[in-house]
């Protein structure tokens, strides 16, 4: 890989993040990456409101991934409920399988394992993306067995194509990272 840059988003990255997030999950530009949601929802996929929220709340951070000042992907990692919590997580569709999203999760997991101090990640991913939770299953994330609603009728979140979507929890532990 070329020489990339890991930092943190503020908030004047706010409408390159939408685009960039977007641009991986939603309409036909997203179908040109694998993680596309283009068959399950239209609509957003992330809230600048929302996005702000998470830039200004404590032990939050949007981690971008750049080249030459080009954002080619992100994610959004904070503490919540004594553990990480992993979102938002987002690669141009045109270099998706290259690396550079396992790169920008493992910076995801050194912050909440190292400069938080805590013990597990987790996450929610729509239950029926078998190949992306095998992904992170292949991660070392599991299933937990625990699912949470989709939130229908929140547009800021998308408008879904189907009425049996929800999210299922994974979660990994981040104790024996630390110990390896």
């Amino acid at each position: 890989m070329d020489a990339f840059t890991l930092r943190n988003a503020t908030p004047a990255d706010i409408p390159a993040l939408v685009d960039l997030v977007t641009s991986a999950y939603r309409g036909d530009a997203s179908r040109a990456g694998w993680t596309t949601e283009a068959d399950l929802l239209d609509g957003n996929r992330i809230d600048p409101e929302v996005l702000l929220e998470d830039l200004i709340r404590p032990r939050s951070r949007i981690a971008l991934l750049e080249r030459q000042g080009t954002l080619l992907a992100c994610a959004h990692v904070a503490e919540e409920h004594g553990a990480g919590y992993f979102g938002m997580f987002a690669v141009r569709p045109d270099l998706q399988g290259g690396g550079i999203g396992k790169a920008v999760l493992a910076e995801c997991e050194r912050i909440a394992r190292d400069e938080w101090a805590l013990p597990a990640m987790r996450m929610t991913v729509i239950d029926v993306r078998d190949e992306l939770i095998a992904f992170y299953e292949r991660r070392g994330y599991r299933r937990t067995g625990e699912f949470k609603p989709f939130p229908y009728g929140d547009a800021r979140f998308g408008q879904p194509k189907r009425d049996d979507l929800r999210f299922e929890v994974l979660e990994k532990s981040l104790r024996a990272e630390a110990a390896a």
